[in-house]
């Protein structure tokens, strides 16, 4: 009686699957709408089309100066902050200020990639940043007429960052971040 509980125990124990595979982690849906964009003119050095679900406001930092304007994407809790400087004879000084900005987060992006825009016919010169990796912000740029204006824009979301749960909110916005840009007129 002895050996065959033994041998039972035994066979229950062999016959048992020991390996453990956890499930991954779910992130939740996200509704992504239609790209559909309006015009923004309220600012009177510059003009663009943002997304018709976004929402402009002026910016109420305390440091706050004027032209400058948040971007806000409610249904995901991010927001573009546009900062504008008029350039006079310091264009260096600026493009310097907006890359050290954004190369503060090299202790914790794993890659930042510089992608130039050029367009000599609307005197649009500047570069957006992609950040790689979980950093605050994960998309900078900066454009410029090189003579009378300056912008520079961050994208933040209002939450830790983790890129693995972002990256198709980041991607959605940067579309519309780049539609900004290409639509960006001087006044």
């Amino acid at each position: 009686m002895k050996h065959s509980a033994v041998i039972l125990l035994l066979l229950l124990t062999i016959s048992c699957d020991r390996s453990y595979t956890p499930k991954p982690t779910g992130y939740i849906r996200v509704h992504y709408p239609e790209k559909e964009y309006r015009a923004f003119e309220q600012a009177e050095p510059y003009s663009f089309e943002v997304p018709v679900y976004a929402r402009v406001e002026e910016s109420r930092t305390k440091n706050a100066e004027p032209w400058w304007y948040n971007v806000r994407f409610p249904e995901y809790d991010g927001t573009v902050h546009l900062s504008y400087k008029q350039v006079d004879r310091n264009i260096d000084q600026l493009i310097e200020e907006s890359r050290s900005l954004v190369y503060k987060h090299t202790s914790q992006a794993d890659g930042i990639l510089e992608i130039p825009y050029l367009d000599t016919a609307g005197r649009k010169y500047g570069i957006l940043y992609e950040l790689k990796g979980n950093v605050a912000s994960s998309v900078q740029f900066f454009m410029t007429d090189s003579t009378e204006h300056f912008l520079r824009g961050s994208l933040y979301f209002r939450t830790t960052p983790n890129r693995d749960s972002l990256n198709p909110i980041i991607a959605f916005v940067q579309e519309d971040i780049e539609h900004m840009i290409e639509t960006l007129e001087w006044n």
